[in-house]
């Protein structure tokens, strides 16, 4: 795996302070995307557990909400398979921090059936994921003022509820502001 960048205090990719890996490669190619350099497989640094081990330092400071994964396309299968134990040592190291990911792929259609998308790691790190953003980047319903995604048909997925409610529970962005 490849990454573009790794940004260790990131306000825009979920709640608080995060720790954001922008992962290389994507087949979504959405028409408009705001990193298409990223689409390529072999865009940037290369993944190695080095930049696994400095991801989970980078993570400590108490001021670090949590750890953000984007892309590119981190359900891309062979994204998955090196994301997988990052996240399992990311749970392991900090339990009271939340893990956001950022995916082209719906959760109903494309992560939780049979798709290009799924493979041996998807339910595991799936597991492991607090908010899902999912969905394609679509141009013509791109709307700057959404908090935490580019499209009004992309959604903000609570994976903790959804998984105790066995159904897709989205996350309420605006209870943050009461």
């Amino acid at each position: 795996m490849h990454y573009g960048n790794i940004k260790d205090c990131d306000i825009a990719n979920g709640i608080g302070v995060r720790v954001s890996l922008f992962v290389s490669g994507c087949r979504n190619h959405c028409k408009g995307c705001f990193q298409p350099e990223t689409w390529a497989f072999d865009f940037g640094e290369k993944y190695t557990k080095e930049t696994e081990d400095r991801i989970i330092r980078m993570c400590e400071p108490s001021y670090i909400d949590g750890l953000s994964v984007l892309g590119g396309e981190p359900f891309e299968p062979e994204n998955q398979r090196e994301l997988l134990p990052l996240l399992r040592r990311f749970r392991a190291a900090y339990p009271g921090k939340t893990v956001w990911c950022y995916t082209g792929y719906r959760l109903e259609d494309e992560l939780l059936r049979p798709s290009r998308a799924r493979c041996e790691a998807t339910d595991e790190m799936l597991s492991l994921i607090d908010i899902l953003v999912d969905g394609r980047f679509v141009i013509t319903k791109k709307n700057i003022s959404l908090p935490f995604r580019g499209s009004e048909n992309q959604r903000l997925i609570d994976m903790n509820a959804t998984r105790k409610a066995g159904k897709t529970v989205l996350f309420d962005v605006d209870q943050l502001n009461h």
